[in-house]
């Protein structure tokens, strides 16, 4: 569709070099050229398509939608998937670049289609005709949806607004409430309007289970807001002052019926993606009780156009479309400009199955109770320690050992050269002592010294003999505790980088697809939502047994990801919820869904924070008032042994702190939309 639109209008600027500049140029190219054959259409849509707030290689939530994914990393913002050295790596509390102008002429375009179009009709068969139409209220919802996740209430611009003649162009923000209605309205429109499946032609186009994929998304959220509102001190609502609409949440004595609706029209719309039997999860290669099988499948499924559980990618082709996203989160020995952009943390790490485990539930590392107590567990390679580890995890995170791209990752804090067994490194693991660091401690600073680590790469590199061998203390890829190119966390993201062994990556090379909405996500929609309606006391809309659905979508997910067996039943209880998702937050991380997750959640905030791992944990762990941290999973080598032995503790290099306070679940309005306009609110508070 790009390349389309690109070659029109290289076509348009030849003709025009050629046209004798004393004939008056014809305007830019009409309606009768564009809305009244299918080639047109296709340049009408590649418009709209480029200005969709998709969140993909060219999103980050600190930029906004600018649609140039440099430094691009995933899982970033906060929410505990991942961290990142540089500035852009800070909880989502804002955007550089608001999505509000850009909503708005992506709605104008979708308006304009809806109201012009139907002067055309005659130009295509009744399907194809309603298919454009559909593609505009698809438009128009997605655009809607993105505004209202992130503002509540917005202007519901549905007409075109003829500047400057209109009578009444100025538009006020609709209540939250009104804005979710018409994003319901907007996504059902389009529903009844797309077809079911595209040509391969045109895999860029929405289908009517597309806009019911992402209508469940939708619904799932505006339901959850709805209701985890009134969670939050001050029930999180408000009035603007110059409307006196209540721009921000939802009204006492509607929010819990707006609510059960949402949630069930998100549960209708999973349920009917998922009887329609045109997607499943994806198994190529997948074997029970093989482990190497079950991991290779799930690193296949993000680049496989063919997957079946693929409802909508993004997708681009070499050398016209592509994205940089292995230039910056490559292991550090693939450098190219820069690498490591995406470090997991311990913290996510926790959430898999096939670890070792302390009473309180961490990863357990030494011998006794928990990590400041008895001696570091040692192991011959420090691929032994994540031998049991879902093979989903290792899909989604290269662990210290393991082989990428035929080499094998090294990955170590430092070298230890005392003598054996080990006590902890440190005697305080809590918040509170999380900015003492290893080259702090006496074992690094001391004469005779006996822990080994590396500011840098390179020249930097403190060398320590091995069995004989000259051996760098942090290896090829870090930690280098004065260099946060290399790796943050003792973990680098394995998840979206592009395995091919040829490929040599660079700023414009990458070609990979970035899944948008997959089956996985519909599965758990369903599931979300048909326990939130059992917690309500709802009945099943269609007839379905609610919780049935759930469990089965969560032991097919888990099947497939070679995690642990489901136990039982999922209930229509608080623990139910909390199991689904805790296993949404494990499925689809680093696809920039776990920070709208924790938003609608509202279980950001300090109060709440127990609940920030989609289950019970203790937030003081990591967190004070509004601040927070995240832990890393440190391999040192034991020079005396040669074996390898692990420390969990905060991140050490380019260390980030995150805060996060109950205003910031709601964005700001564009301070020069509130400023220039009577009518346009800022939000209660702000």
């Amino acid at each position: 569709m790009n390349r389309l639109y690109i070659l029109l209008l290289i076509g348009v600027f030849c003709v025009s070099a050629c046209t004798d500049l004393d004939i008056p140029p014809k305007n830019v190219i009409g309606d009768e050229t564009l809305l009244t054959n299918e080639s047109g259409m296709k340049v009408y849509l590649a418009r709209m398509y480029s200005r969709m707030p998709f969140e993909d290689f060219k999103y980050m939530g600190e930029w906004g939608m600018e649609y140039n994914g440099w430094l691009n990393a995933s899982g970033i913002e906060g929410t505990g998937e991942a961290v990142n050295r540089d500035g852009i790596c800070r909880a989502f509390t804002s955007e550089r670049t608001a999505y509000w102008k850009d909503a708005f002429v992506l709605i104008r375009d979708a308006n304009y289609l809806i109201e012009t179009l139907p002067e055309y009709k005659e130009s295509f068969p009744e399907v194809t005709y309603n298919h454009y139409l559909g593609e505009a209220y698809y438009a128009r919802a997605t655009a809607f949806y993105a505004m209202a996740r992130r503002f509540g209430g917005v202007p519901l611009v549905t007409r075109v607004i003829k500047y400057p003649n209109d009578e009444n162009p100025e538009i006020a923000r609709s209540t939250e409430e009104e804005t979710w209605d018409q994003v319901l309205a907007d996504f059902d429109m389009a529903i009844s309007l797309l077809r079911s499946t595209n040509p391969d032609t045109e895999r860029g186009y929405a289908t009517k289970y597309v806009a019911l994929a992402f209508k469940s998304e939708a619904m799932l959220y505006a339901g959850s807001v709805a209701k985890y509102n009134e969670t939050v001190p001050g029930r999180l609502t408000g009035l603007g002052l110059k409307t006196g609409v209540r721009v921000m949440g939802f009204d006492p004595t509607t929010w819990d019926a707006a609510s059960r609706r949402y949630f069930r029209e998100a549960y209708l719309a999973a349920q009917e993606v998922i009887k329609s039997n045109r997607f499943s999860l994806y198994k190529k290669k997948w074997a029970a009780n093989d482990k190497e099988a079950q991991y290779q499948n799930m690193v296949d499924m993000f680049s496989d156009l063919s997957s079946t559980e693929t409802i909508y990618a993004r997708e681009y082709t070499y050398p016209i479309s592509t994205h940089a996203y292995d230039a910056y989160n490559s292991p550090y020995i693939f450098k190219s400009p820069l690498a490591s952009g995406t470090c997991p943390t311990l913290d996510f790490v926790e959430l898999f199955d096939g670890f070792p485990r302390y009473p309180d539930g961490t990863i357990k590392v030494t011998t006794g109770d928990r990590n400041n107590e008895g001696t570091y567990v040692m192991y011959d390679s420090p691929m032994d320690f994540f031998e049991n580890a879902e093979p989903r995890l290792r899909a989604y995170v290269i662990f210290p050992g393991d082989m990428f791209k035929n080499r094998e990752i090294e990955l170590r804090a430092g070298i230890y050269t005392g003598s054996t067994p080990i006590s902890p490194l440190f005697n305080d693991y809590s918040y509170a002592n999380a900015e003492r660091h290893y080259q702090q401690l006496n074992q690094y600073t001391g004469v005779p010294k006996s822990l080994y680590l590396s500011p840098r790469e390179l020249t930097d590199q403190e060398i320590v003999p091995v069995n004989g061998v000259p051996t760098a203390a942090a290896g090829e890829n870090g930690p280098f505790y004065n260099n946060g190119e290399g790796c943050l966390t003792g973990l680098l993201g394995r998840k979206w980088l592009n395995p091919d062994p040829a490929f040599v990556p660079a700023e414009g090379k990458s070609a990979q697809p970035y899944v948008l909405m997959r089956y996985a996500e519909v599965l758990l929609n369903a599931a979300e939502a048909g326990v939130e309606l059992s917690l309500a006391g709802e009945p099943s809309p269609d007839g379905s047994d609610m919780l049935q659905v759930a469990t089965d979508a969560i032991a097919a997910i888990r099947e497939r990801a070679g995690a642990n067996p489901l136990l039982g039943s999922i209930t229509g209880s608080e623990a139910g919820r909390n199991l689904v998702r805790k296993e949404r937050r494990k499925e689809l991380a680093m696809e920039h869904k776990a920070k709208w997750d924790l938003r609608r959640w509202r279980v950001n905030h300090y109060e709440a924070r127990d609940l920030f791992w989609g289950e019970a944990r203790d937030k003081d762990m990591f967190s004070n008032n509004s601040r927070y941290k995240f832990r890393g999973l440190y391999p040192f080598m034991s020079s005396q042994t040669g074996q390898y032995f692990f420390d969990a503790h905060f991140q050490w290099v380019s260390q980030k702190t995150f805060e996060y306070n109950i205003v910031d679940y709601y964005f700001a309005i564009p301070g020069g939309e509130v400023s220039k306009s009577p009518l346009i609110d800022q939000q209660p508070n702000r």
